[in-house]
């Protein structure tokens, strides 16, 4: 734990915290501020045994917060960008605010890939596709979602979709938004359906995972919001409050028939417990599949709901997670303290 403080190892982010001795502050792993000698620190493995022992929480790496943590200034702007779609925050609104455009702008790029003025635009075109959808008016849509005029929002709409919004009835839209865990920021997906992805945002299939969805649900993928997407936030906070041990929601899991079969045996895996690849496809009935069952699991996109951290090798070690090992051995742990 020592190395890794010296490290700033983000790979330990969660795992414990370190008090020293010296200062009385506590810090994540990742801290940039001087490291202190050996013999001056202790580790912890939560915040508030820390904060018991009477440590206080450093200004710089500030323990208390979630790894990649949303400012409040942000949550207020992206509140009010839900309460209504139709507001046009300018770079003279975000002065008002006392908001920096630069800094907002480079918040967005890196949490979202967009400016926050193209996220903006997505959300007003999410907004109109889904009153299109409901049987509103072109014309109602586009102006009710804060187009100032007809032909902009119809370029506006042939750009994301490549047609014009009176043939759009083929077309499905993917609700996207960002969620945040003790285990640092997930990206989820839903339709009208239910959701679809969920993962953590620095998983490196996750563009490939984004073309896949789009190309086997027909659909575009854009910010916006929905129930299922506000119900997985609400069952996602529970889990990690230790509270919820089941998860009670309506999934769109496209695959292959076989993939279907071993994501439905993951969701049956009890909480707390492991089951080791080979035990997985003696369940699903087929015992040879041992390696075409490694292969499903890598390929679930709902992580933590559709439980593949409870998966290891036959010889009890940890195998392969999509969103790290690290991140794996902390569910289970959790679930082994919580159970």
């Amino acid at each position: 734990m020592y190395n890794a403080l010296l490290e700033k190892d983000s790979s330990f982010e969660g795992l414990f915290f370190t008090g020293v001795k010296t200062t009385g502050i506590f810090c994540r792993p990742t801290c940039r501020a001087r490291k202190p000698k050996k013999e001056n620190v202790e580790f912890f493995e939560k915040a508030k045994d820390a904060l018991v022992h009477g440590y206080r929480p450093c200004k710089i790496c500030k323990p208390l917060e979630k790894p990649g943590n949303t400012p409040e200034y942000i949550h207020k702007i992206l509140d009010d960008l839900a309460g209504d779609p139709s507001l046009k925050l300018k770079e003279q609104d975000l002065r008002n605010r006392n908001v920096e455009p630069n800094t907002i702008r480079r918040w967005f790029l890196k949490h979202h890939g967009m400016t926050f003025h193209a996220y903006q635009r997505m959300l007003r075109i999410n907004t109109a596709f889904k009153k299109i959808k409901k049987g509103e008016s072109v014309t109602n849509a586009a102006f009710d979602s804060g187009y100032d005029s007809l032909s902009g929002f119809n370029d506006s709409f042939k750009s994301v979709f490549g047609v014009a919004p009176s043939q759009s009835k083929e077309k499905k839209m993917l609700d996207i938004t960002r969620l945040e865990t003790p285990l640092g920021p997930m990206i989820a997906c839903a339709n009208e359906r239910g959701v679809c992805l969920l993962e953590f945002t620095d998983r490196k299939m996750l563009e490939t995972q984004f073309k896949d969805l789009a190309k086997r649900l027909n659909a575009t993928i854009s910010p916006g919001d929905n129930n299922h997407l506000k119900s997985l936030d609400n069952q996602l906070n529970e889990y990690f409050e230790g509270t919820r041990k089941k998860f009670d929601l309506l999934l769109e899991t496209p695959g292959s028939k076989f993939q279907q079969s071993v994501w439905r045996q993951l969701q049956s895996i009890p909480y707390a417990t492991t089951r080791s690849y080979k035990e997985q496809a003696e369940a699903i009935g087929n015992p040879a599949a041992v390696r075409a069952v490694a292969n499903a699991n890598g390929m679930n996109r709902i992580a933590i709901v559709i439980p593949c951290h409870r998966v290891i090798g036959s010889d009890g070690k940890l195998t392969g997670y999509g969103g790290g090992l690290w991140r794996k051995k902390y569910l289970l742990d959790f679930e082994m303290k919580n159970q």
